[in-house]
């Protein structure tokens, strides 16, 4: 298909990509109008289309089944601390031709992201793990910030007519996601799995950031809008072993508790407490993934038919 001079020059400043595929390359976005999606098949591009950040380009993978349609829908899928994009994508192949489903993962590469302070914690504060004593990072710093101009890119280049997209993130994942949701309230998320994380921010006033908002930036509004957004904690029944890899131990994460299962609980139980005592619509659920331990196949499979039964 022809790109015309005159797109080329319009599309130019908005954003960069590159893209490789199974199947088929696209440099830019098509033209829009048709009525079926406009790339199929897996592969990756790089997005730097937001601005503030476009120092910081990330490569996203992807898998869009042969038999889907603009209305499919359209999951969004935030990685372990591994960064594993490309083999978090693969797990998700198979189901995802069967669910009809469009998978995205974007792969925060510790070089460009570093630590858990740029991926886990969304960049909020230069340290956010010292809040107190750090700055907080203007609003177009955040790696929050990336997500929703990187669903706009996507509807453009794909032709996908939805308004909304699905989310899901694994350990670190469910870590940004979960705090993606509070601090981006704007977000298009029809409904989100946070799965498996190692400690949490309780949407708790009193409890200094990162565990919970004493610090950082919020207000009423957002709290209510957080209790009443979709949201499922899900934890395996396995995934009960306190001296877990890369699980943290401080006084702060261990209040709530020991090992992931009990801290997912934790997170739940404290959270429907406080949206009680104000009282909010709570629309938040929680499940126990049965005979899963902290594996992404198992975790993924279980949240996609979750979202898609």
């Amino acid at each position: 298909m022809k790109i015309k001079p005159l797109l080329l020059v319009l599309l130019a400043p908005l954003f960069w990509v590159w893209t490789s595929c199974d199947k088929n390359e696209h440099i830019l976005p098509p033209d829009q109008g048709s009525d079926s999606i406009l790339v199929r098949g897996s592969g990756s591009f790089v997005f730097s289309g937001f601005a503030p950040l476009k120092a910081k380009p990330v490569r996203v993978w992807y898998h869009i089944p042969e038999s889907s349609g603009v209305e499919s829908p359209l999951l969004i899928v935030f990685t372990g601390a591994n960064r594993d994009a490309k083999e978090s994508r693969d797990a998700l192949i198979q189901l995802a031709n069967k669910k009809n489903l469009l998978v995205f993962v974007p792969e925060f590469n510790d070089s460009l992201f570093p630590g858990g302070n740029q991926y886990n914690l969304g960049n909020l504060f230069v340290n956010g793990e010292k809040p107190g004593s750090s700055a907080l990072n203007p609003e177009d710093q955040w790696t929050f910030s990336l997500i929703e101009p990187l669903f706009d890119f996507i509807r453009q280049w794909t032709g996908y007519s939805g308004k909304e997209y699905d989310a899901f993130g694994h350990s670190a994942g469910a870590q940004f996601l979960h705090r993606f949701l509070f601090f981006k309230p704007q977000n298009r998320i029809r409904k989100a799995v946070a799965s498996s994380a190692g400690w949490y921010t309780l949407p708790d006033t009193t409890v200094q950031f990162p565990y919970g908002l004493q610090l950082a930036p919020h207000s009423e509004k957002d709290i209510l809008n957080y209790f009443s957004f979709p949201l499922t904690v899900c934890v395996g029944d396995q995934d009960n072993d306190p001296n877990a890899a890369s699980l943290r131990h401080t006084t702060a994460a261990d209040t709530q508790g020991s090992n992931r299962y009990d801290r997912a609980f934790y997170f739940f139980n404290e959270s429907k407490a406080l949206a009680a005592s104000r009282p909010a619509l709570f629309q938040w659920q929680i499940r126990v993934i049965p005979n899963a331990d902290h594996d992404f196949n198992l975790t993924s499979a279980y949240a996609v038919n979750l979202l898609y039964p």
